[in-house]
């Protein structure tokens, strides 16, 4: 695989992929490949191999915890910092062409054709299974590259042909289509691919199959289907009051027809994935470490997550290997073994995790008893959902054991105070999903080999449920099993029944945003659908999209949120007598300095709070002091200035542009978004 991706780069790297080019601005791909390359099966898979680059993978945050760190920024998990999402006005109108590339799908469009003509011709020969996987890659890549941009803008250009270079043609493939149009572009694709993709790759688990197809799929559908039941009766919908599309291409738009349809596909091709996994899903031993002795594998489960090769798990359906003889690796277990990562848990997170026997923590008889924030982190979590449990740093943690197997190392929480944004915990409760435990990972800045999983069966499961739920506003049969198989594998009663009857919507709202849609609180039904993948799926990158498409962050745009993370003042942490006190490497006690109008500050006032506010430390240079803040502008990304005037029929006017603005951003760089309806 190697050998094929050194040979085919030269020749798909001049076509730009991951190019930023547009529609305006490319040459065309027959002036660089030769006629000939579209004859045999291994040109074809050396052009899609190259296009496997574009998955989140653990060189996104090389220095910190890979994609462990993509919840950050979001109500599950912080770094020290916030981006400017949460502050209005400051996310600006970019001066290039943002969220506005075609570079993959022109690449992708000229092979999928050449491939299609190659195979109606006869001019290709070889494994025909190879060929057609070659093929189920190239409608997959094209699905995804339209994905990226459609889940940050919404409404985009669709176009399957090989454009000539003739300006008038350009000019109308660049304008943006309705968004339920390109979702429903993008799932024609995925079956396209499925159709193609063979049951297992020639690649093995890093290679695209019919199953990753279909659990992308149904993402893809769950996305738009709930977006436009969510954002129902805004601008953020074609066809809303503001929406800036043009009417005439709405065909007939139905919202609700549109809403039924994505949902149920959502739950057809998340079934069939589903029911393949349900009883087969990567055992949970409870162990909370996930390896012992001699690097004996202790907990599957949590194994999975910070394995070299995760090929041997079951639900694992892509991941993304790395190797240090090919001078591809990360420093992820240095950030994991060594100290914090820069991020961690919430509060609001960790609160979202039932008891064991199924309830809140809030919840008469639910065993909880908040005097064991007071303790620690160990004794916060104790009686909790094994995931919680397993993935988050105690008290004393082992972290490492070392290199021979058998010489552990013990996580301080002395990391809280570090000063250095990319290795403290913000907040307390530091990730341990993702953890290692040999130490040769950890040595130098770039030898960790740990996989990054790209597609989990896990998910499947997860989507058919939410579907199911809101398009039926009750739990089928299939949506049950798969929910109790879930709370099996992570000790929890398996009568979800039992945890909506206890839910409180008021008390989950203060630390779950997707607690609410459009403002106003959800059912406890759909809100423990919600909780369960929060759970399940944390800190693997896929929160902040949830947030998006479920419109849950308007609360924030009257009602400004503090992120907290333990309970600091008034415990163990605190007091220079308990063994916990936290301490430096030399064991003297760190104490708390607070400092808000300086730089020199190590906690959050005992006045503002008991537990930790990672943005309430220091006031300089702080637009968050008084909470995170949002404008409903911010759900969609803005396009940058330039491709407003590459789509321009006049150059010299960008008001004669062929595309529109998304709702609440100006065109102009440098400015910010105004408020929406």
């Amino acid at each position: 695989m190697k050998k094929i991706f050194s040979t085919a780069f030269a020749v798909v790297a001049a076509l730009g992929f991951s190019s930023c080019n547009d529609f305006l601005n490319q040459q065309p791909e027959d002036k660089l490949i030769p006629e000939t390359f579209f004859n045999n099966p291994s040109n074809l898979l050396a052009y899609t191999l190259n296009f496997y680059t574009v998955f989140p993978n653990h060189a996104n945050n090389l220095y910190q915890l890979g994609t462990f760190s993509s919840d950050n920024g979001t109500d599950n998990q912080v770094f020290r910092t916030i981006g400017s999402m949460f502050v209005p006005g400051e996310w600006r109108v970019g001066n290039g062409t943002d969220n506005w590339e075609f570079g993959n799908i022109r690449s992708m469009n000229y092979f999928i054709a050449n491939t299609e003509a190659a195979i109606a011709a006869g001019t290709v020969s070889g494994s025909e299974t190879l060929i057609n996987q070659a093929l189920g890659e190239g409608y997959f890549f094209r699905a995804y590259s339209y994905w990226q941009y459609y889940s940050a803008v919404g409404d985009y250009p669709i176009t399957d042909e090989v454009l000539p270079d003739d300006m008038e043609v350009l000019l109308e493939a660049s304008k943006r289509q309705p968004r339920n149009k390109v979702a429903r572009h993008i799932l024609a694709d995925l079956e396209k691919a499925i159709q193609y993709l063979p049951e297992s790759s020639s690649y093995g688990k890093n290679g695209l199959s019919k199953d990753a197809a279909r659990l992308f799929r149904s993402r893809v559908a769950l996305f738009e289907g709930t977006w436009l039941k969510s954002h129902k009766g805004t601008a953020l919908v074609p066809g809303g009051p503001g929406w800036p599309g043009d009417a005439s291409m709405l065909d007939g738009f139905n919202i609700d027809t549109e809403i039924s349809y994505f949902l149920t596909e959502a739950m057809t091709s998340a079934k069939v994935v589903g029911d393949k996994f349900v009883n087969n899903l990567v055992q949970n031993t409870d162990a909370p470490e996930g390896m012992t002795s001699g690097f004996t594998e202790a907990n599957p489960y949590y194994c999975m997550f910070s394995a070299v090769d995760p090929s041997k798990y079951s639900e694992v359906l892509l991941y993304r290997g790395f190797s240090i003889s090919q001078n591809v690796a990360t420093q992820i277990q240095a950030q994991f073994q060594k100290n914090a990562g820069g991020t961690g848990w919430t509060r609001g997170m960790v609160n979202s995790f039932l008891m064991r026997n199924g309830l809140p923590i809030y919840a008469a008889g639910s065993g909880y008893d908040p005097a064991w924030e007071d303790q620690g982190v160990t004794a916060t979590i104790q009686d909790r959902d094994s995931r919680l449990m397993i993935f988050t740093k105690g008290d004393n943690s082992v972290i490492t054991l070392g290199l021979d197997g058998v010489s552990p190392a013990l996580y301080n929480m002395n990391w809280m105070f570090s000063a250095d944004n990319n290795t403290r915990c913000p907040t307390g409760y530091a990730v341990k999903k993702g953890q290692g435990y040999d130490y040769k990972e950890a040595q130098g800045n770039l030898q960790s080999v740990t996989a990054s999983i790209v597609f989990r069966a896990s998910e499947a499961l997860l989507n058919y449920m939410e579907a199911c739920v809101e398009l039926n506003g009750n739990v089928d049969g299939t949506a049950e099993s798969y929910w109790k198989a879930l709370r099996r594998r992570a000790y929890v009663d398996e009568d979800y029944t039992k945890t909506v009857a206890a839910t409180v919507m008021s008390e989950e709202a203060k630390g779950d945003w997707g607690a609410y849609t459009q403002g106003s609180l959800v059912s406890p039904l759909l809100y423990n659908v919600r909780r369960e993948r929060r759970n399940e799926l944390c800190a693997e990158g896929l929160r902040m999209l949830d947030l998006r498409r479920w419109c849950a962050m308007d609360q924030l745009i009257a009602n400004p949120y503090q992120i907290e993370g333990i309970k600091y003042w008034g415990t163990v942490y605190n007091d220079p007598e308990s063994p916990l006190a936290i301490k430096n490497s030399d064991g003297v006690y760190i104490a708390p300095v607070v400092d808000e109008n300086g730089s020199n500050g190590n906690m959050s006032p005992k006045a503002n709070s008991h537990y930790v506010r990672p943005f309430q430390i220091s006031r300089a240079e702080n637009l968050v002091w008084d909470g995170l803040k949002f404008t409903r502008a911010h759900y969609l990304s803005p396009i940058g200035y330039t491709a407003f005037v590459n789509a321009a029929v006049n150059r010299d006017d960008v008001s004669t542009s062929v595309i529109y603005q998304n709702p609440g951003w100006p065109v102009e760089s440098g400015e910010g978004a105004f408020e929406i309806k």
